[in-house]
């Protein structure tokens, strides 16, 4: 068994009060692409950048261009939770994990059976009509075409995702920073720490240990208590069956 995953996983059992704070690393191994690694969507080739697409402004402008790029890019309806995801369900309903607060907008954690999670971008799950607020699921975008109406009043549907220049919902955030203030072991996993405000969460950290695992390294790897540079599914299974007894 590797030896810091067995380090990770005494601090989960020694501490507990853990929360995990997630980006998009944490789905590629259910086959959702991250955005800035080295095939990740920032770099890949469009006639328009996907930041700029991803923007209100863009969106407000050229509304069914943005659906275009968001049906194709944005939306997996077909992937399901990874060890990563099912691993922190089960640690939460072991009373250990206390909140998963993410950066994702896939909704995969919930379909894991994660209860406190905070979507610090939204998710491609919520809709809503720009004019009269009636809520719609996912279908409601993946089974339309150019863009959606609402069908009580007309209006544009938008999806319930933070796009750039817009900010971030103020009572997650508030949620949030009180559970990373409560925890005493943060865990860090599959996220570049690049995007902000959402990376800056992490300072409000009060705790014992910060475990960071992702591939690459990030511009924080300096406050860690420990690096894991594996893949975090398998990390995170590894760690539980620790925490379960079932392996040494």
């Amino acid at each position: 068994m590797d030896e810091q995953v067995k380090q990770f996983a005494e601090w989960m059992k020694e501490y507990g009060d853990v929360v995990f704070f997630g980006g998009a690393g944490v789905s590629t191994e259910s086959k959702i692409p991250d955005f800035r690694s080295v095939d990740g969507l920032y770099n890949q080739s469009y006639s328009v950048p996907p930041e700029t697409i991803l923007s209100a402004t863009y969106f407000h402008a050229h509304t069914e261009e943005f659906y275009r790029f968001y049906r194709d890019k944005m939306i997996f309806k077909d992937a399901e939770p990874n060890p990563a995801h099912t691993s922190l369900a089960r640690l939460e309903e072991m009373g250990i994990v206390k909140a998963v607060i993410t950066q994702n907008i896939d909704g995969l954690h919930q379909k894991a059976g994660s209860k406190e999670v905070l979507e610090l971008h939204g998710s491609v799950h919520r809709n809503y009509c720009m004019k009269c607020r009636q809520f719609y699921g996912l279908d409601a975008i993946i089974n339309s075409t150019g863009v959606p109406k609402c069908e009580k009043c007309g209006g544009t549907i938008k999806p319930d995702v933070v796009l750039y220049e817009e900010g971030l919902d103020s009572y997650v955030i508030d949620r949030s920073v009180s559970h990373i203030r409560r925890a005493k072991v943060l865990v860090i996993g599959g996220t570049s720490l690049a995007v902000y405000p959402a990376a800056g969460l992490i300072n409000y950290f009060r705790g014992n240990k910060i475990v960071l695992i992702n591939r690459d390294a990030t511009s924080r790897d300096s406050i860690a208590d420990l690096i894991i540079r594996r893949p975090i599914g398998q990390v995170m299974k590894e760690a539980l069956e620790i925490v379960e007894g079932k392996t040494e």
